[in-house]
């Protein structure tokens, strides 16, 4: 067997490494981290609108979220398949919870700080969300069908003031989630969304993300 030159060995270990990189992209999919700019994030307006703005937090920079009696979300499109990357991963942190938020009413549907998934259906009635919360009543890691809308199911992460004012990183898996939510395997993702919302409550919410992404399975 002859043996490879110094040419044939470069351009061997570039293509080992080519696809190692290749294999390392596939372990995770960025939806943001916020360096650069919103420009990829549609506004999607319900009651007035929340502020979402790009802000210095130590040497990186965050998305910060301020809402006065409004509802607006960021959506960013974005399919991916959950059985590929199945973890959904974050970071956040909140001023405070709203003193009148409560998950199992109308009239407390607002929340600090929330992060969806959203499952599209060609027929829109269809389309399924899991919100992932930090809530002020409903205990964390409890869920429930949203107080409008029965497809999208509320799924506390955190709950109360006890970690207001802290930087939190979290991850869920959507695949597990979407089985115990809906009782059975989710279909192909459409979108991201982000959302501080105040409307309901007419209250004031501070909220901050950072770091969304989705990762393979372990």
């Amino acid at each position: 067997m002859k043996s490879l030159s110094g040419t044939g060995l470069t351009l061997l270990m570039a293509a080992v490494l080519f696809c190692s990189s290749v294999f390392a992209a596939q372990e995770s999919l960025l939806v943001d981290d916020f360096e650069g700019d919103l420009g990829l994030w549609q506004v999607q307006t319900f009651v007035g609108r929340t502020q979402y703005e790009l802000v210095s937090d130590g040497s990186s920079k965050v998305l910060h979220a301020t809402s006065s009696a409004a509802a607006s979300g960021l959506i960013k499109q974005l399919e991916f398949d959950p059985n590929q990357y199945p973890r959904l991963q974050w970071r956040w942190k909140i001023e405070a919870v709203l003193a009148s938020g409560d998950a199992r009413t109308k009239e407390g549907d607002d929340y600090a700080a929330r992060i969806y998934v959203i499952f599209p259906h060609w027929i829109k009635p269809l389309t399924r969300t899991i919100n992932y919360i930090w809530a002020n009543r409903l205990p964390k890691g409890e869920a429930l069908p949203n107080s409008y809308f029965s497809r999208a199911m509320m799924l506390a992460v955190e709950s109360g003031n006890q970690r207001a004012g802290e930087w939190i990183l979290e991850e869920r898996n959507l695949v597990e989630d979407y089985r115990r939510l809906f009782g059975e395997d989710p279909p192909l993702a459409g979108a991201i969304a982000i959302m501080t919302d105040t409307d309901n409550t007419g209250e004031h919410a501070q909220a901050w993300y950072d770091d969304i992404r989705l990762l393979s399975a372990p």
